[in-house]
């Protein structure tokens, strides 16, 4: 019998996939909406470290059978792979042998790619040719597959026996519609993890009760041997750092290389050497131990806030062969009662941080960015149009999990849907995706969700703490999400088989750049759709985006590498396109408000205009422009660019050509507008 909870869950799961693949123009897509749903959540609860790459392929025809639907290479000696069971409807049950068929296709995959260059195989244009070229290059240094079946059904077991063969080991694992709504309603944290020292380690770890300084913790002083620490991270890995506030930006798995050497050459110095770590749980038990003191038996919720570096090298340490045994590691473990946690533990993390500067990017979505946009949202509501029948608003999620807790607060959930239509939600990782694209780094966004947002919140640090979001900034935000969904679309239709995440983003961008950030997104919102001209140009640019990804002489045999690279970005910059005469643009990007027409067809007098104008204007000027753009913030970073590079060319005494013209001409009136002066 089916939990009327889980049930509701499920439904609700389903309308949302349905939707999702009905905005990406494709009902036959709900098996990627879904498996593309659930690499986020692994990643975000620190299952995976590395966003999986999502690519969908299966032959029957070959034996062993083959079939996969994403993988990622983490730290160079994992693999991870996923394998989708997707069945839509009702849950239905996954028997063990279901899943245990559906790793072992996985693994199947895996082999051949190894053993029998399986990429010759395929159709070298295919994604999948792509995956498997990759997985064949890293196979030497695998020294460990993980396989992670995901199913919208019922399994019975959350994980399958490990095994090693050839010295390769394997782990899987089952992601079920039970184990995800365990998520949803616990806030999308991840599953608590409990580390029972007695049980795994055979004895207690020994600990020093702190004298008791508040009701609100309890402190232990304890030494882990390093072996222990390496062996839990082994099984929990990223997860173990969830809640440390520079595990986000600076975790990368590599190895510190002081800390290797000690290890390596003198074990008995390490604990002299390294501050230790700094962990929290929201339990810990104790107990006597024979020879006096206490020991810790059992920790839940165990993190670690401070020592993540430290964590992973001992990790790392001991898979590369290093005997890490002899290495001790001083920790400071604070119990915080589980409901103090979500206040005392990020407090905690920020001030054992403190030795070194915790950048305002570490803090995610509790930044009063996030946390003002979030309000306009609950607050601004979307402009009535002729295709809706009332006014609905776009709701902020800044924390994953937010729409269905409201939804589920709401009396009245059909109320709540109409007000806030499940295609007017966007996550941070989506504004940072909309938000990269637009200001050309589409190479960035094409690294995965999680490294695009680590971008987003480094250039948003770089504008200063005191920038905080307003209406004017919520509008753009939307428009720009308006303008990327139909892209989306758009691509989709195109059926180019495959990259289409890729296209989209340099589709956009470069419409982008062509408009110099002045396309109309005033009009995108109060129309709440981007109009046909646009459409049709986002058309050709789809095209244009797909030739310069796939183009022969790319410099990545791999199209999805290739698409992170800065110069694949500057490839598809400097090819030719005309933005078509019909689109309506601003006179600032940042202007909502005054709308000009197109450079493109201000015709001979405007071009007259921009020459007069920028007669006798120096190189230095524009120089100058390009420094007080950057220290203000008053540009787009491709205006600043932009400016520094025809700077250089004016001192040099090169000419600005046709096409620089009306975007130098653009940027030298915004910059005085916002208080530029020439001297």
């Amino acid at each position: 019998m089916i939990d009327t909870a889980l049930r509701e869950f499920s439904v609700t799961l389903q309308n949302e996939l349905r939707f999702e693949a009905d905005i990406e123009g494709a009902e036959s897509m709900l098996a990627e909406v879904f498996t593309r749903r659930m690499i986020t959540t692994l990643v975000e609860v620190g299952e995976i470290e590395e966003e999986a790459v999502q690519i969908f392929h299966r032959d029957d025809m070959v034996r062993p059978a083959v079939e996969v639907a994403g993988y990622s290479v983490q730290d160079g000696d994992t693999l991870n792979l996923i394998a989708a069971a997707y069945r839509g409807g009702d849950p239905e049950p996954l028997t063990k042998a279901d899943a245990a068929r559906a790793a072992r296709r996985a693994r199947n995959f895996w082999q051949r790619c190894r053993d029998r260059a399986y990429h010759d195989d395929l159709e070298e244009s295919s994604d999948a040719h792509d995956m498997a070229l990759a997985i064949r290059l890293a196979a030497p240094d695998i020294r460990r597959v993980r396989t992670f079946v995901i199913t919208d059904g019922l399994a019975r077991v959350e994980y399958l026996e490990p095994e090693t063969e050839d010295g390769v080991e394997y782990h899987q694992s089952l992601w079920d519609l039970q184990r995800l709504w365990r998520l949803e309603s616990a806030g999308r944290r991840g599953e608590p993890i409990i580390v029972d020292f007695t049980e795994r380690f055979g004895r207690a770890l020994p600990a020093l009760v702190a004298p008791r300084q508040s009701q609100e913790y309890q402190a232990y002083m304890a030494v882990i041997p390093g072996d222990w620490l390496a062996d839990i991270y082994e099984e929990f890995g990223a997860r173990l750092l969830e809640r440390n506030v520079r595990s986000f930006l600076q975790f990368t798995g590599k190895v510190n290389k002081g800390m290797r050497d000690t290890i390596r050459d003198q074990p008995g110095r390490f604990l002299a050497y390294n501050n230790g770590i700094s962990a929290t749980a929201s339990s810990v038990e104790i107990e006597a131990m024979p020879d006096g003191g206490h020991g810790i038996t059992r920790m839940r919720d165990l993190q670690i806030v401070n020592g993540g570096q430290t964590t992973a090298s001992l990790h790392r340490a001991s898979r590369s062969t290093i005997d890490v045994s002899g290495v001790a590691v001083q920790a400071k473990i604070t119990q915080v009662e589980g409901e103090l946690l979500d206040e005392l533990v990020p407090r905690i993390s920020e001030y054992a941080n403190s030795q070194n500067k915790v950048q305002i990017a570490d803090l995610s979505s509790n930044l009063p960015f996030h946390v003002e946009l979030e309000s306009l949202s609950r607050n601004i509501w979307a402009p009535l149009t002729a295709e809706t029948a009332r006014q609905t608003k776009w709701f902020y999620e800044r924390a994953r999990g937010q729409y269905s807790d409201a939804m589920n607060r709401d009396s009245s959930k059909a109320r709540f849907q109409a007000m806030h239509p499940t295609k007017q939600r966007f996550s941070k990782v989506d504004l940072a995706t909309f938000e990269n694209t637009w200001d050309g780094e589409p190479h960035e966004v094409s690294k995965g969700a999680q490294k695009n947002f680590t971008r987003f919140m480094q250039r948003m640090q770089s504008r200063g703490g005191a920038f905080r979001p307003d209406v004017a900034y919520f509008q753009r935000a939307v428009a720009k999400a308006i303008l990327f969904r139909r892209a989306e679309r758009i691509v989709q239709a195109q059926q180019f088989g495959g990259y289409r995440r890729n296209i989209v983003a340099y589709s956009v961008a470069r419409l982008s750049y062509a408009t110099s950030q002045r396309l109309d997104l005033k009009a995108i919102w109060e129309n709440q759709q981007i109009g046909p001209e646009i459409e049709r140009a986002l058309v050709e640019l789809a095209h244009l985006a797909h030739a310069v990804l796939t183009d022969d002489d790319r410099p990545a045999a791999n199209v999805t590498e290739w698409a992170k690279r800065p110069t694949c970005w500057e490839r598809m910059r400097l090819t030719e396109w005309r933005l078509p005469p019909t689109i309506t643009l601003t006179t600032s990007h940042g202007d909502l408000s005054v709308t000009t027409p197109s450079p493109s067809t201000s015709g001979a007098a405007s071009h007259e205009t921009a020459l007069r104008v920028l007669d006798g204007i120096s190189g230095d000027t524009f120089l100058a422009i390009s420094s007080w753009a950057k220290q203000t913030d008053k540009l787009s970073p491709w205006q600043r660019r932009f400016a520094s590079t025809i700077g250089g060319s004016l001192k040099h005494g090169r000419a600005l050509s046709d096409k620089q013209i009306p975007h130098a001409f653009a940027i030298l009136a915004e910059a005085r507008a916002g208080g530029f002066r020439d001297d």
